[in-house]
């Protein structure tokens, strides 16, 4: 498939992961109804939103994984970039292609949210599901913390997709413990930064909340690139095909 092909269909799998992810989580995360007159939450909390961004992977992965290799997510290319599986000289293209997906998600999700009597972005943490440290943590964690935090989460969360798409590992079953996985970091990760493990989907809410949330998105790409080129060099080190 030729590159342009394959950027377009990262714009698209990117914009349905902000779209999905972020979505589920400003319009569904909390919603209140009522069972007559007395209100009753019906939202969808952390396990609803941890399980949309894993379905919006998992979607995406049997919609273009054969086109582009449904990467939607920057520490993703070079994950793969470093662990041999990616060409090098692709990495930025896919990378802007990844991060206009996810501008353009989270423009259309501010378009509907808006329609809402009183919404607005909001301020503090979790704001528009953006993600931050400090004071923007959604569980006030430091900034230390949380850069660890994402290191980490990124790091297993390429290691299951280098793994799972080895062609040892049994075939056409790639997407369910990549979607899986990415549901579990969720539920881990959402307390301490509102969970990025993408810089894409990070960039994308920030930059319509503005302000410090945009400040703080150095963390949120440097994390996640850090887990990425670990992950990527771990598997060339210790769990690359044998020569023999």
């Amino acid at each position: 498939m030729q590159l342009p092909n394959r950027l377009i269909a990262e714009v698209l799998g990117t914009f349905w992961l902000v779209f999905g992810g972020c979505g589920s989580a400003v319009l569904a995360a909390v919603f209140l109804g009522k069972m007559g007159e007395n209100p009753i939450n019906l939202g969808i909390a952390f396990v609803g939103v941890s399980l949309a961004f894993g379905l919006t992977v998992l979607s995406m992965a049997y919609t273009i994984g054969h086109i582009s290799g449904c990467h939607l997510n920057p520490a993703v290319t070079v994950g793969l970039a470093v662990g041999k599986r990616f060409p090098m000289s692709e990495v930025v293209p896919y990378i802007i292609a990844q991060v206009i997906g996810a501008v353009a998600g989270a423009a259309v999700l501010l378009f509907i949210a808006s329609g809402k009597p009183g919404f607005s972005v909001g301020t503090g943490a979790g704001a528009f599901a953006t993600n931050g440290y400090g004071e923007l943590s959604p569980g006030g964690y430091g900034m230390v913390q949380c850069f660890v935090t994402e290191v980490v989460l990124t790091f297993f969360f390429l290691l299951i997709i280098l793994g799972s798409t080895d062609s040892r590992a049994p075939a056409g079953f790639a997407p369910l413990p990549i979607g899986l996985g990415l549901t579990l970091i969720h539920l881990i990760g959402i307390p301490v930064t509102n969970l990025s493990v993408n810089p894409a989907r990070s960039t994308g809410p920030a930059l319509f909340a503005g302000g410090a949330y945009v400040g703080q998105l150095w963390l949120f790409w440097a994390a996640p690139i850090v887990g990425a080129v670990l992950a990527g060099l771990v598997t060339n080190a210790v769990f690359a095909k044998s020569e023999r």
